[in-house]
C-alpha cells in the first residue's frame, strides 16, 4: 500500500517541525513549504526525509500549481502570522496572511481530486472576551475574537467551513490552545523566560528577567501532543469537525514563570517591562478536549514541567552554542 503524502504549509516553522517529525513517523510522505529564506534550524534532523518548496501562500497561482504537482492526500494549513502580540502593529499584514493567504490554500485545494482533508489550524484566540472569565471553553463558545490575530483565524474558519458546504471540500479545524516546548521562538512567553535564564547563566545577561502581565492564566500544552492532535483530527476526524486541542486546566504565567526560575541556581530578580503589557489580554483561556479525546482519542502525554525543562534545555544549548 503506497504511502500516504502530506503537504505541510509553514513546514520549517515551530509546529510545522514537529508535525513534520509526527508524520515521518506514521508512515507519511512528508512535502513542505518554506517562505522565502527561512530558516531551516528546525528541520536539521529530517531534513533528507522531506521534500521543501518554496511558496508565498499570497499568491493564488502558485498554490494552485503546487498542489496539483504535489497532488497530496492531506494539506495541513500551518503557515500564518502567528503572534498575537504582534498583530497589533502588524494588523494589515496579519489579515492578508491568515484570511487571504488560507483563501488561496482553500482554493488550491479545492480543485484537488480525491484530497482526504484539507486541515486548518485555527486559535483559541478566536474566543476572545467571554463571561464568565473563568469559564471552561468548549466547541460550541461563541467566537468574540479582540485581536488582529484572533479576528483573523475566526474569519479565516469561516472561509474554511464555507469551502466545505459550497465545494464539498473535506475540512477540519484544529482549535489549539497554547502550547510550547523547544525551538519555539522568543517573542512568545515561555521561550521569552527560558531563554533569559539561559542568557544570565551564562553571564550574558544581568541577573534579573523581564516580563510582562504574569496574572493571566493560560491552558498550555507541549507541541508534541499538539501535533498528534493534528494527525489524528486530519485521519479520524468528522468531516468539517472543529476539535478543540488544549490540557483542560489554566495555569498562571507567574506559576510557569516560577518554576523555569527554580530549575536555575542562580539568584534572579524579575522586573516588570511596561513594552511588554497588551492593551487588550483574555484574562483566562482554559478548553475541554472531551470532544476530541471521545471522538480522536486524544490526550496529552507531556506534563507542564517536561515541556519547561526540555525548553530551558533548548535554551541553555543555543545560547552556549551547542
Amino acid at each position: 500500500m503506497p504511502k500516504p503524502t502530506a503537504f505541510i504549509t509553514g513546514l520549517p516553522g515551530f509546529a510545522g517541525s514537529y508535525l513534520a517529525e509526527e508524520l515521518l513517523n506514521h508512515g507519511y510522505n512528508v512535502v513542505g513549504s518554506r517562505y522565502d529564506r527561512e530558516p531551516l534550524d528546525n528541520i536539521a534532523a529530517i531534513r533528507k526525509q522531506v521534500r521543501l518548496v518554496s511558496l508565498d501562500i499570497l499568491k493564488p497561482e502558485r498554490c494552485r500549481k503546487l498542489i496539483e504537482e504535489i497532488k497530496p492526500d492531506y494539506v495541513f494549513h500551518l503557515a500564518a502570522m502567528a503572534s498575537v502580540g504582534q498583530s497589533f502593529s502588524l494588523e494589515r499584514l496579519t489579515f492578508r496572511i491568515n484570511v487571504e493567504g488560507t483563501l488561496n490554500m482553500l482554493e488550491a485545494s479545492a480543485a484537488r481530486k480525491g484530497l482526504k482533508r484539507f486541515l486548518f489550524i485555527s486559535s483559541s484566540d478566536c474566543y476572545g472576551l467571554f463571561t464568565p472569565k473563568t469559564k471552561t471553553l468548549t466547541e460550541n463558545q461563541p467566537l468574540n475574537p479582540i485581536s488582529p490575530y484572533g479576528i483573523s483565524k475566526a474569519a479565516a474558519e469561516r472561509a474554511v467551513l464555507y469551502f466545505h458546504r459550497q465545494y464539498g471540500l473535506p475540512v477540519g479545524v484544529a482549535r489549539s490552545f497554547n502550547h510550547s516546548g523547544p525551538r519555539q521562538i522568543e517573542r512568545f512567553a515561555i521561550p521569552a523566560f527560558a531563554r533569559q535564564v539561559a542568557l544570565i547563566e551564562t553571564g550574558k545577561q544581568k541577573p534579573v528577567l523581564q516580563v510582562g502581565d504574569l496574572s493571566v492564566r493560560r491552558d498550555l500544552s507541549d507541541v508534541r501532543d499538539i501535533v498528534r492532535g493534528y494527525r489524528l483530527i486530519a485521519e479520524k476526524g468528522h468531516d468539517g469537525g472543529i476539535y478543540q486541542l488544549c490540557s483542560g486546566k489554566a495555569v498562571t504565567i507567574q506559576s510557569v514563570l516560577d518554576t523555569l526560575v527554580s530549575l536555575s541556581s542562580k539568584r534572579i530578580t524579575v522586573k516588570t517591562d511596561k513594552t511588554r503589557l497588551r492593551k487588550a489580554d483574555i484574562p483566562v483561556l482554559r478548553g475541554s478536549h472531551a470532544k476530541a479525546t471521545r471522538e480522536l482519542g486524544f490526550k496529552n502525554e507531556y506534563t507542564l514541567k517536561t515541556t519547561l525543562i526540555d525548553t530551558l534545555t533548548y535554551w541553555r544549548n543555543k545560547v552556549s552554542g551547542r
